[in-house]
């Protein structure tokens, strides 16, 4: 709600009216109208965490006076209708897919919340709408993005090189420990996992925070569960040395698997600018999630795309992530549990599990459980 403040204010600044009342045009103009179209977008995404999160959110934009009543709340499903019209109505004009700054919004990103938003509609709506959520993934895998060759790459601290023409980072928010200072975002992602045995300098930091782990349910969907002594799927990234599988004690850092992804430490090997901050970016979408959001609306259904084109993309993600064809599948292994679990393996600790749980009905219903030691626990020991 603070950001969607922010952005409130800012378009609410860079209206043509308050332009030209402080003498700004030409040029100077133009930028300042993208810059409120980004902002716009920015706007969007915040709606769309507070609509998938709560629901029935508040519900401000720059026309609400700041300092006035509280804002009202506005209905899930009319919410969903604001944020995708106004995802349509900045489309035409943002700038072209990898050409704007790195960090900011453009056309891809904007087509992947559109992607993302539609796969999940019938939970914020009622009404499927996976011919859509293909149309838009589509659009964001067309436009000349692709896997980088090394997954344990994807979160380092120089993973700014993950975007590029070539790269699978779609948007990002951007950490550097000089100058982005702060406890939360990739520098808690970071430190928080590092506790026990764990070597904090194999980790770019100088000490760890004793916090995070994963419970049995992430580790058990990788090859080589639960010890790990032989990695196929190098997306299985675990420390299991002095960590117990199961979680007994929720405060015992070593109950429960460490988990690896996040270091803040160069591809080869040199650390961050920070041993105290992160130089980590986050990634807020990228290709995977595309393919996973093709594949996942045509088996549910959708038009415009084919299962052969979806098994395809299926075999680049398993390919990056095995090194190799032996951890290919055939089309009849290709099933919507199939994306469930792929999609915790390629995906996990980036914030997507509940969103899916929810989406494929196994979140509260009892078909899908966590491992609960404590009872009224349960919702605290999230594999996510």
């Amino acid at each position: 709600m603070y950001q969607i403040t922010l952005c409130n204010e800012f378009i609410r600044q860079a209206a043509d009216d308050q332009l030209s009342k402080r003498g700004i045009s030409g040029s100077d103009a133009d930028n300042i109208r993208q810059f409120a179209r980004e902002a716009r977008f920015l706007r969007a995404f915040q709606y769309w965490v507070l609509m998938d999160l709560y629901g029935n959110p508040p519900f401000a934009t720059e026309a609400t006076a700041i300092g006035g009543a509280p804002p009202p709340r506005i209905t899930r499903s009319d919410l969903f209708t604001y944020i995708e019209n106004e995802l349509k109505a900045i489309e035409p004009n943002m700038p072209a897919p990898h050409s704007n700054e790195y960090g900011r919004a453009d056309k891809a990103v904007v087509w992947a919340l559109l992607a993302r938003l539609y796969l999940n509609a019938e939970v914020y709506t009622g009404t499927p709408k996976y011919s859509d959520a293909i149309t838009y993934s589509k659009k964001v895998i067309d436009a000349g993005y692709s896997l980088i060759s090394d997954y344990t790459w994807l979160m380092r601290a120089d993973n700014n090189l993950n975007t590029s023409a070539t790269g699978e980072f779609i948007f990002t928010i951007n950490y550097d420990g000089i100058h982005t200072q702060g406890y939360g975002g990739t520098t808690f992602l970071t430190h928080a996992c590092v506790g026990g045995s764990m070597p904090a300098s194999s980790f770019g930091v100088g000490g760890g925070w004793s916090g995070t782990r994963a419970t049995k349910n992430l580790p058990q969907l990788f090859p080589g569960y639960p010890n790990f002594t032989t990695i196929t799927d190098k997306r299985a990234q675990f420390y299991t040395d002095g960590q117990n599988l199961e979680i007994s004690n929720v405060t015992a850092f070593t109950d429960g698997l460490g988990v690896t992804k996040y270091k803040n430490i160069k591809r080869d090997g040199s650390p961050g600018s920070s041993q105290d901050f992160s130089d980590i970016d986050m990634p807020l979408f990228r290709l995977p999630e595309m393919y996973f959001i093709y594949t996942e609306s045509v088996l549910r259904g959708g038009t415009g795309g084919d299962a052969t084109t979806a098994l395809g993309y299926m075999t680049l993600v398993r390919t990056r992530a095995y090194g190799n064809t032996s951890g290919n599948i055939n089309a009849g292994q290709l099933t919507t549990d199939f994306i469930l679990d792929e999609r915790a393996r390629e995906l996990y600790w980036e914030g997507f599990r509940r969103t899916d749980l929810i989406r494929f009905n196994k979140f509260v219903e009892g078909t899908y459980l966590w491992p609960h030691p404590f009872g009224s626990y349960t919702r605290f020991l999230r594999e996510k």
